[in-house]
């Protein structure tokens, strides 16, 4: 897999595509290719404004096979993912939508950057050494870090290159001090990479001035079929983990850490994903099917494989790579078909899946978990790869 080195030499072109668009306030769109080396590309334009009237742009990062990824700058997004299938055809393979104008509203965090603490967190507050900090919430729990988190701030370009033969994006949030509740000025960096080996790499980087809690992931949701009006029910997902966290009817993990053998939570072997999702199982009830976080092996082996989905048909196989302890596997479950899908339709229930790679939800109130604790002169640092192929 491609590692992120210095920047070599080699040359620019630049060139102007002017298309139509219907994103907002803009009639006609610039489309800029920042820089070409053989095949892999990257291309900038200008994908509308906020309603604060904070300009967005979207890049398209291009590997040497021809697949493409398309991310803004709002929320740091995956908009789009192409991957081919057994006969080389590509496919858009992430739910979202075709203009800007939907990701200005509410909706399920398709493909965006949460931050500052991705998933739950308990009755909105926690505490360190004794202070408590109450965070924003829309009720009891905080989710996805708040009212106006991570997903929906506008990131800077750092940088936009192909390095060594790798389309590169590289963007910073700086969430200042007390925003959504949250101690400590926290200055995030994500990468995004494609490599020719069509992976797509999320590498993350977090500092602050004060003690704070901090778990950044990254919220795509995937049908391998690149059919949105079909349900994922039918892909076959592998979990490497022998326990998970079970959660209450408020989708907060209870504490406990549970078996997954003789559950329908045992994603060990690969198996379908509707073979098990409606049985009669307590925890199933709680999360209206799979919306829990299961507890990875081999934690202290860095980056390592921790979960995969394959798609028979089509013959796509999605492998994730991950230096987390824990994955929060998402199966759609309250999408009900209100929200638009790419190119017409609706996205109905279980027509994506998500595979969050995280620290455990609520670790802040739950000491027996892995801390999500960090201090000023520490480095917050974790990688995830997403790996398409066909099997």
């Amino acid at each position: 897999m491609n590692q992120l080195k210095s920047i070599t030499n080699g040359f620019l072109i630049f060139s102007l595509i002017f298309t139509a668009v219907s994103c907002k306030n803009q009639k006609k769109d610039t489309n800029e290719i920042i820089e070409s080396k053989e095949m892999s590309t990257i291309e900038k334009k200008e994908f509308g404004t906020t309603n604060n009237d904070e300009k967005v742009s979207l890049y398209t990062l291009t590997n040497d096979n021809g697949m493409k990824v398309e991310i803004m700058t709002l929320g740091g997004i995956i908009t789009s993912l192409t991957a081919p299938d057994k006969n080389g055809t590509y496919a858009d393979v992430v739910l979202g939508f075709d203009v800007l104008e939907p990701y200005l509203e509410a909706h399920p965090y398709f493909g965006a950057l949460i931050g500052r603490y991705g998933n739950r967190i308990a009755n909105g507050k926690f505490a360190l050494d004794g202070v408590e900090y109450k965070l924003t919430s829309d009720g009891s729990t905080q989710l996805h870090g708040g009212r106006v988190g991570f997903d929906k701030a506008v990131w800077t370009v750092l940088n936009a290159a192909v390095i060594d033969g790798v389309a590169t994006l590289k963007l910073k949030y700086i969430s200042k001090d007390g925003e959504e509740g949250y101690p400590g000025k926290l200055e995030s960096i994500v990468t995004y990479t494609l490599d020719d080996e069509d992976t797509v790499q999320v590498q993350y980087e977090a500092t602050t001035d004060k003690k704070t809690v901090v778990n950044l992931t990254q919220h795509s949701y995937f049908n391998l079929s690149g059919d949105f009006s079909k349900d994922i029910l039918d892909h076959e997902v592998m979990i490497n983990a022998d326990t998970y966290t079970p959660v209450d009817t408020g989708l907060i993990p209870t504490g406990e850490i549970a078996m997954v053998e003789g559950t329908p939570f045992d994603f060990r072997t690969p198996k379908a994903v509707g073979k098990e999702i409606n049985a009669d199982n307590e925890q199933i009830k709680n999360g209206g099917g799979y919306d829990h976080n299961w507890v990875l092996t081999n934690q202290n082996d860095g980056i390592r494989l921790v979960a995969s989905a394959y798609h028979p048909t089509s013959g796509r196989l999605l492998e994730v790579f991950s230096s987390e302890p824990g994955i929060q596997f998402y199966t759609g479950n309250f999408l009900d078909a209100t929200l638009p899908g790419k190119n017409g339709g609706t996205y109905d229930k279980r027509s994506g899946l998500c595979m969050e790679t995280q620290h455990y939800p609520d670790s802040p109130n739950k000491p027996n978990f892995p801390s999500t604790e960090l201090r000023p002169g520490e480095k917050y640092t974790t990688t995830t790869s997403f790996k398409f192929s066909i099997k």
